[in-house]
């Protein structure tokens, strides 16, 4: 299945293996994410009048808001982003301006097609790799005893098949290295991408990079032989254009705690003041300018914009006007339930009872929960919940551990063992705790 062309159907089945409920906000993104692929099929006049309907999501803590957002990028391979609003100020205060997020998705985006480049040559540069690595091996080889009777032919496809079996990995040899020089930072403690290399600029000027001779094992002299081999045969200028375009067409920014820059009537005018000022130099970018990155300029226009916050103490109406209209479409997320973590705990690809039954299984323990148990374990977060903060599905984590504090603690990768968690072994052990933290609302 190629990814690029996933109906929404197939979006929302993905994302349904790693999140639980939460179908409306599937959906929403789902398609926000095949919309961008009609468009693309578009006559490019009519491409150019296509915008994306740009996402605000309204839900506690805990529900599945980032991990939606974090899934989907990985669904589409797109350029993808998450900052939190509050972390920028106001242009002319000290802080990270808003500009940064879209340096930051063009840094993401030349990875991600650097990547995508490096595995199509990785073949033919393992294969240079392997045959440098034999000919500085060989020497080493021929003074060996009884190397000699052998032919330089046949010691180097013994030296081959020895890399390759990975039969030779710690041995140390001594390499010469070309340094690269450093970036050169314009501004100390400004955002990445303000950097420039000096070494590029005046490279013919200043001669080659000075060689240093390391010392590495055979592994590590692999790994840093393939990667250099491979950047020789990728096109750095095709990398930096192809990412500035999928960053452009295809990148996805999620601004997490936007609820946090919403002004309120509290009195706090001083603070709703500077809050509102980030808002406006949010806007810009989400109804579309042009920004200046190291690599070359971008245009905000096509990036998809996925905002979310809890707006527990303030509302999306607090929101300056002009940003709640570049947010066309809103969607809530529901509380989970007792059944949600049910759910949550066995169903997901990624499920928490999954996760530590893999970390204790590294130890030689193999951890079995009745039905019973996880149902118990499911009400006690629900009821920690609903009697204290809420913190969505990260209760989970928090009950389990310490439910299985003392496995965890106890468990020796010397003994094999077989442990059953049921129900009576749930009320045990968290039971007390529950009821600890359920009498300190009540003290004074």
């Amino acid at each position: 299945m190629d990814n690029n062309v996933m109906t929404p159907k197939q979006i929302v089945a993905e994302l349904d293996r790693y999140i639980i409920g939460q179908h409306d906000a599937k959906v929403a993104v789902a398609i926000a994410l095949r919309n961008r692929y009609r468009r693309s099929k578009l006559p490019e006049e009519m491409r150019e009048e296509i915008t994306p309907k740009n996402i605000i999501m309204k839900g506690p803590t805990g529900v599945g808001k980032t991990e939606i957002a974090r899934r989907l990028a990985k669904v589409v391979k797109a350029p993808f982003v998450k900052v939190e609003a509050t972390k920028f100020t106001e242009v002319g205060y000290v802080g990270r301006d808003v500009e940064s997020i879209i340096r930051d998705l063009v840094e993401v985006s030349i990875r991600l097609v650097k990547d995508e480049k490096f595995k199509e040559v990785m073949p033919k540069a393992t294969e240079i790799a392997e045959n440098k690595l034999c000919e500085i091996l060989l020497p080493i080889r021929k003074n060996a005893a009884g190397a000699t009777e052998k032919s330089d032919a046949q010691l180097r496809e013994e030296l081959l098949q020895e890399i390759r079996a990975g039969h030779l990995d710690g041995i140390t040899i001594e390499m010469e290295i070309r340094q690269q020089p450093k970036p050169i930072q314009l501004q100390p403690g400004n955002a990445p991408g303000n950097e420039i290399d000096l070494g590029s600029i005046f490279g013919g000027m200043m001669g080659k990079a000075p060689v240093k001779k390391r010392k590495l094992t055979v592994k590590q002299a692999m790994e840093f032989m393939v990667n250099q081999e491979a950047e020789k045969m990728v096109d750095q200028d095709a990398i930096t254009q192809e990412a500035l375009q999928r960053a452009e067409q295809d990148g996805v920014v999620f601004l997490d705690e936007i609820d946090k820059i919403a002004t309120n009537d509290n009195g706090q005018k001083g603070h709703d003041v500077s809050r509102e000022g980030v808002q406006r130099d949010i806007l810009p970018i989400v109804e579309g300018s042009t920004v200046q990155t190291k690599y070359g300029a971008i245009r905000t226009d096509f990036i998809l914009f996925i905002a979310a916050g809890a707006f527990h103490i303030s509302r999306m109406e607090d929101l300056i006007p002009e940003l709640q209209g570049r947010f066309p479409i809103r969607v809530e997320l529901d509380n989970l339930t007792k059944d949600d973590f049910v759910r949550i705990l066995t169903e997901p690809d990624n499920a928490v009872l999954k996760q530590y039954k893999e970390l204790l299984g590294v130890d030689g323990v193999s951890l079995n929960f009745s039905d019973e148990a996880i149902d118990e374990i499911a009400r006690v977060a629900f009821e920690e919940n609903e009697n204290s903060e809420n913190l969505g599905a990260r209760r989970l984590h928090a009950v389990l551990e310490s439910l299985l504090k003392d496995v965890l603690y106890e468990a020796d990768d010397n003994v094999t063992k077989e442990i059953n968690i049921d129900k009576t072994y749930v009320e045990a052990h968290l039971s007390a705790n529950l009821k600890e933290r359920n009498l300190r609302r009540y003290i004074i």
